[in-house]
């Protein structure tokens, strides 16, 4: 009888991401609430600066809660601009009228939305203590604007920067936003509001989550706020822990797994995990935090093949097997990707929708010249819909046969 017992940990798990990457989250302070929790239909927005903007990039935020809830159907926007504050001056862009400021509320009102997430504070930190007081008062102007709408306000922390021009500067700039951070938090104490901290995780994290200017998050950035998100929306771990038996005559599982047969050469089981893995970040060399981590005991000295739907996903001695091995690729992973992909696609479209080149042209006061490339602008909306729906349609996990048996000679 081939004894073994399996450990798989979906991707996601708070451990270890990269090489040298620690992700051992600090707990999230949540208050008085409770775990966040979404209704069908409702609409999520992402208001902020660049923390915001960039996430087009790989969409891990957007992907983490709309992945924790695959039979809702949520919608994302994401209004986030580089460089704005709370008083919309990033977005002078815009030739008035509206103002920017105006454009800005008009904006928040077209998303309709039902949970807005506000990410404020970088820019205006950079006048340190003494703009701390108009942050504040504008920023409780956004806050009243969101209630007002009915929707629920998730505040969010400033980040700190890895380097910003010399170390001395560093520090200062890191002392700012840590500041701002803090008045962020006192506000959402203040207003009964839930509020994200990211500062602190990343301040204690040593593992390569900057670009080059220091400044702005890579992909494993992302994946990691990702997971910092979703503790402090009071989530459990993003892990589905499933351990199978196989000693003496039946093999038995626990978790979501069942076992499809044992004939004491090859076990062969089942399993549906409750939530997709977040996609693995292409930057580094992933360890642990991958799609499914497998540890077997108990094999005898050999070779052991795991397959996964037909497909082989890993080779390894029983010593090897004993230790762990890590997969990340596979199934859910590719199904992760998909899905992924499926999201930076529609956010580019809203982009483009939202704020067009030559937008003064075409919905400005000179829109006589170019006007007639509005209707192209509402068009988007057709794509944007089918986006939307192949994320909704392939949200939920499928369920997968794994295989495990000696390596053939």
């Amino acid at each position: 009888m081939l004894k073994i017992k399996l450990l798989l940990v979906a991707s996601g798990i708070i451990g270890t991401l990269l090489a040298g990457t620690c992700l051992d989250l600090p707990a999230q302070k949540m208050g008085a609430h409770s775990a966040l929790e979404f209704k069908q239909g409702e609409r999520i927005l992402f208001l902020g600066g660049s923390l915001f903007e960039n996430e087009l990039k790989n969409g891990y935020l957007e992907y983490a809660i709309s992945s924790r809830w695959p039979d809702k159907d949520l919608t994302f926007r994401n209004l986030g601009w580089t460089g704005d504050n709370v008083f919309a001056e990033g977005r002078s862009t815009f030739t008035t009228p509206p103002t920017p400021y105006q454009q800005l509320f008009q904006q928040i009102r077209s998303t309709t939305p039902n949970h807005v997430l506000i990410a404020y504070g970088g820019v205006e930190s950079q006048k340190g203590e003494a703009g701390l007081n108009e942050f504040v008062k504008g920023l409780e102007v956004l806050i009243d604007s969101v209630d007002a709408l009915g929707a629920q306000t998730i505040l969010v922390s400033t980040i700190p920067l890895k380097l910003a021009g010399s170390p001395e500067n560093t520090v200062v700039q890191n002392k700012n936003l840590k500041l701002y951070a803090d008045a962020i938090s006192s506000l959402a104490t203040k207003r009964k509001k839930r509020y994200v901290d990211f500062y602190t995780p990343l301040a204690e994290n040593t593992g390569d989550l900057y670009l080059d200017n220091g400044i702005h998050l890579n992909d494993a950035g992302y994946y990691f706020l990702a997971q910092v998100l979703e503790q402090s929306l009071g989530w459990p771990e993003r892990a589905s822990k499933v351990t199978i038996n196989a000693a003496r005559s039946t093999a038995t599982a626990s978790g979501p797994a069942k076992i499809v047969s044992d004939d004491g050469n090859r076990v062969v089981f089942s399993i549906e995990e409750p939530v997709l893995p977040l996609p693995v970040p292409s930057l580094g060399k992933p360890t642990v935090q991958a799609s499914v981590s497998v540890q077997v005991n108990g094999l005898a000295n050999g070779y052991y093949t795991l397959m996964e739907n037909g497909r082989q996903v890993a080779t390894a001695s029983a010593a090897d097997w004993a230790k762990g091995i890590v997969l990340d690729h596979g199934v859910s992973q590719e199904q992760a990707t998909k899905i992924s992909g499926y999201i930076v696609k529609k956010n580019e479209l809203f982009f483009e929708q939202y704020r067009p080149l030559n937008r003064t042209y075409i919905l400005g006061f000179r829109s006589y010249e170019q006007g007639r490339h509005k209707q192209g602008l509402e068009d988007l909306d057709l794509i944007i819909a089918w986006l939307e729906g192949q994320i909704n349609l392939h949200r939920k996990p499928v369920i997968k046969t794994y295989e495990l048996s000696p390596l053939k000679d």
